[in-house]
């Protein structure tokens, strides 16, 4: 293996257990669950939030799945939550520096999206339409 791999890349000496394998997995079990992606998404663009104005920026999420991932994403320090004790009492949701940190990562990823879904869309059209293949 030469210097110019990438930094990401397997080497000889990678060990083989699973959980170490691919150093990226645990960022991607926190950060690209169904529903965490949108929710840190919508508070980056649109900022602080109460739970139904987040509730409806991120459509389809039912309001036990968004408490579960806000609950998660508090726990690992990418949201902070933020309890005002009025009457009717008022929460609000935030994200962190530590959030805001995987901006750049989220924009990567939109700019490979951009530039790779319509090969990807031709690859699914090229592969569905061979005779025998199994339909998606």
């Amino acid at each position: 293996m030469t210097g110019d791999s990438a930094p990401w890349a397997p080497s000889a000496t990678t060990v083989t257990d699973p959980r170490l394998a691919c150093p990226i997995s645990p960022v991607v079990d926190i950060v690209f669950s169904r529903w965490t992606t949108p929710i840190l998404w919508s508070l980056h663009a649109h900022g602080r939030r109460r739970f139904v104005e987040l509730e409806r920026l991120v459509s389809g999420i039912t309001p036990k799945v968004l408490t579960q991932r806000l609950r998660q994403l508090e726990r690992d320090g990418l949201v902070v939550r933020t309890y005002h004790p009025e009457v009717p009492p008022r929460v609000e949701y935030e994200i962190t520096e530590l959030g805001r940190s995987l901006a750049p990562l989220f924009a990567h990823l939109a700019e490979w999206s951009t530039a790779h879904l319509p090969e990807v869309q031709r690859s699914r059209e090229t592969y569905d339409s061979e005779p025998g293949r199994p339909a998606p």
